[in-house]
C-alpha cells in the first residue's frame, strides 16, 4: 500500500514513516513543500496517487493558536479540508490526528469516543472543525484523538520538567489539569494496526490511566534521580496563559479496545521513555 504522511518531519509522522516503511511504500510531505493553508499545494497531493493518507500535520502551538485564532482555523481546519478534498478526489481513506482538547474538561469520568465535544480554546475549536470536515467529506475515515504526547527527539512536558530540574530552576506545576499521557512509541504501532485493519471511525489512543501534570512531573523526577527536587503545586488559575485549558480531558480507549488494540499503563510507558533517553536511574 502507498501511504502518504503529512507532517512526516514531526515526531508522530516520523515514527509512523519509520515503522511503515518495511511493509509499505511511504511518501512524506511537510513544510516548506506542503503549506496546509495553500489549497493549490495541498490539491497536488493527489498527483502522488497514494492509497491512504495519514494526516499528522497541524499547528499545535496551543497558545499561539489562542493569539491568532484565524490562522489556527486556516491551518488546522481548512488545511485539513484541503487534504480531505484530495482524498475525496482519489476515493481513498484519510486518518486524521486530533486531540483531547476538543472536550471542555467538565466531565468527571473519562470521555468516550462519541461524547459530545465542546472546545473552549481556539486550538481545540480548529481541531473540532477539522473533525467535522473529515466526517462530512469522507465516508472512509479514521479520527484518532490523543493527549499529552511524549516523544523522543522533540520538546514535550517531560523533557521540560527534566531540563528545569537539571538547571536547578524552580518548578511550579498544576494539580488540577488531568489527562492521560501518550507515548509516541506506543501510539504509532497502535495507529498502524487501525490503518492496516481498515477500521474506520473515531478512536482514542492514549496510554491507560490518568494523572495530573503535577503527579506526572513528580513521577518523572523520582525515576530520573531528582527525588529531592521540589515541585510547588499550583492551580490553573495561578498559571495565566493565552489559552484556556480543559481541566479534566481524560480520554478512554473504548472503540479500539473492542478491536484488541490497547496501550499499556502510562507509568510503564514513561519509564520506557526515560530508559530509552538514558535518564532512568535503575
Amino acid at each position: 500500500m502507498h501511504i502518504l504522511i503529512t507532517g512526516h518531519r514531526g515526531r508522530l509522522g516520523g515514527r509512523l514513516a519509520e515503522l511503515l516503511a518495511p511493509a509499505h511504500t511511504v511518501t512524506g510531505v511537510d513544510l516548506p513543500e506542503l503549506d496546509l493553508a495553500d489549497p493549490g499545494a495541498v490539491a497536488r497531493l493527489a498527483d502522488l496517487r497514494p492509497d491512504w493518507v495519514i494526516h499528522t500535520a497541524a499547528w499545535t502551538d496551543v497558545d499561539g493558536c489562542a493569539r491568532d485564532p484565524e490562522r489556527a482555523m486556516r491551518i488546522n481546519a481548512y488545511g485539513t479540508k484541503h487534504v480531505a478534498l484530495a482524498c475525496q478526489r482519489l476515493g481513498i481513506p484519510l486518518t486524521h490526528i486530533s486531540t483531547n482538547e476538543v472536550f471542555d474538561g467538565a466531565k468527571t469520568t473519562p470521555y468516550l469516543e462519541y461524547d459530545a465535544p465542546n472546545p473552549i480554546n481556539p486550538y481545540a475549536a480548529s481541531k473540532w472543525a477539522a473533525e467535522q470536515i473529515v466526517r462530512e467529506l469522507l465516508p472512509q475515515h479514521q479520527i484518532v484523538r490523543l493527549s499529552w504526547l511524549i516523544a523522543h527527539g522533540g520538546k514535550n512536558f517531560v523533557q521540560t520538567v527534566l531540563a528545569r530540574a537539571r538547571d536547578r530552576q524552580p518548578l511550579r506545576v498544576v494539580i488540577d489539569e488531568i489527562a492521560a499521557p501518550t507515548y509516541n512509541d506506543d501510539l504509532a504501532p497502535a495507529l498502524i494496526r487501525l490503518v492496516e485493519g481498515g477500521h474506520f471511525g473515531t478512536y482514542h489512543l492514549v496510554n491507560e490511566g490518568q494523572t495530573t501534570r503535577h503527579a506526572l512531573a513528580r513521577f518523572v523526577l523520582d525515576r530520573a534521580g531528582f527525588e529531592a527536587t521540589p515541585i510547588e503545586p499550583i492551580v490553573l488559575a495561578q498559571y495565566p496563559r493565552p489559552s484556556t485549558v480543559p481541566p479534566r480531558a481524560v480520554l478512554r480507549n473504548q472503540a479500539a479496545a473492542l478491536l484488541g488494540i490497547t496501550l499499556r499503563p502510562w507509568q510503564d510507558a514513561v519509564i520506557d521513555f526515560l530508559r530509552e533517553e538514558g535518564l532512568l536511574k535503575e
